[in-house]
């Protein structure tokens, strides 16, 4: 378990801020309240700890232990009638304390803020050289979005691109069984009476817990084992380096990225997103609807970490391999191919061309289902 000790060290080496988070599967596990405990560690080793932005939920133990700890004054915000608080970025970085306490990581801050989401707030004050402590939940990480909707059956709208979980110089992994999670949600430690029934009927099942529990232990162990290899690379090492490649296909395409980005994030390598644009999807001649998605994925690509590659060719095959070559590609993704009758017979053959070509130069290819 990583202790307030590991990252006081951390702290104490660097002028660029250090960057942890607690991560956790679900609300209720008690992300907050670790941040909190180490922020009185922090304060009682001399270092000057404040509160950027805390969400106690109203949960009183919460509520108790953020007493004592400095906090540097929320902004009030008027939006749509209401005022609503917001955290306070510039005085943040006006009074830059040691390290500042930054909650719910997703969120998404208020129109007419400086930065739409709160982890781009986090880049900026870490840039100062500011140390954070911050936390967010396993469903908030943008490539994990369609196994969360598979699980829970619920789009999470609210998501945090994995560039900033690799970014963190500590990811803490806050782990309860089913069984404690649940106990704390019905004696009223997560939500309020009149939420429990609703609770334990959505999300808070015990299937789903124990899948997002699981999700949870992987992205942590994953994060350990790339800082391990990033800092133990043998002199022998090849980069691994992906290509996706994707159509105007909006579907097949966002599953290729977002794969693709699962990929990348594990191995910490660079990828590429190519979109071969083909006659036929000339801008005059593509719907404009199609035209949108196609924008739209190279928007999630490039938050995913991508970097975003158009080329006109008329042969798939041809255009992935000048590029697989001219920039030393170690592994091609691509989406299954449609079984389509007409297809089998006549349009397949360039994929095996593509595989025995790339084979040739000991490539890997990755078919997406």
């Amino acid at each position: 378990m990583s202790s307030a000790k590991d990252f006081l060290e951390l702290i104490q080496k660097s002028r660029k801020g250090k960057f942890k988070i607690y991560i956790g599967m679900s609300a209720g596990v008690g992300k907050t309240f670790r941040m909190l405990q180490e922020a009185h560690s922090l304060l009682r080793n001399g270092i000057d700890v404040k509160i950027g932005y805390i969400e106690t939920h109203g949960r009183e133990e919460t509520v108790a232990l953020a007493e004592g700890l400095p906090e540097i004054e929320r902004k009030s915000v008027f939006y749509k009638g209401k005022n609503l608080e917001e955290m306070d970025l510039q005085a943040i970085i006006n009074e830059h304390p040691e390290v500042v306490l930054v909650d719910e990581l997703a969120h998404t801050n208020v129109e007419g803020s400086k930065n739409r989401k709160r982890w781009q707030d986090v880049l900026e004050i870490l840039d100062n050289g500011i140390n954070v402590i911050s936390a967010m939940n396993i469903q908030h990480i943008e490539s994990l979005n369609e196994e969360v909707k598979k699980i829970t059956g619920v789009e999470v709208t609210e998501r945090v691109p994995d560039k900033i979980l690799a970014l963190a110089d500590e990811v803490v992994n806050i782990d309860l069984t089913a069984d404690e999670l649940l106990t704390r949600l019905k004696e009223g430690k997560i939500y309020k009476k009149e939420k429990i029934q609703t609770a334990l009927t959505n999300f808070f099942q015990s299937g789903h817990i124990l899948q997002l529990r699981e999700l949870a232990l992987k992205e942590v162990a994953t994060h350990v084992e790339r800082k391990v290899e990033t800092e133990i690379k043998t002199e022998n090492f090849k980069p691994i380096k992906f290509l996706a490649c994707i159509s105007s296909n909006e579907k097949i395409a966002k599953t290729i990225i977002r794969k693709t980005a699962r990929l990348a994030s594990y191995y910490n390598s660079p990828w590429t997103v190519l979109y071969i644009q083909r006659p036929s999807e000339n801008p005059e001649k593509i719907a404009l609807d199609k035209q949108r998605y196609l924008i739209n994925n190279f928007n999630l690509a490039q938050e995913l970490g991508a970097k975003v590659v158009r080329v006109k060719e008329n042969s798939v095959q041809e255009a992935i391999l000048d590029y697989v070559i001219a920039h030393n590609i170690t592994t091609v993704c691509i989406g299954k191919p449609h079984a389509k009758f007409w297809h089998r017979l006549f349009g397949y053959s360039w994929i095996y061309t593509l595989m025995n070509r790339l084979n040739e130069r000991q490539v890997d290819i990755i078919i997406l289902s």
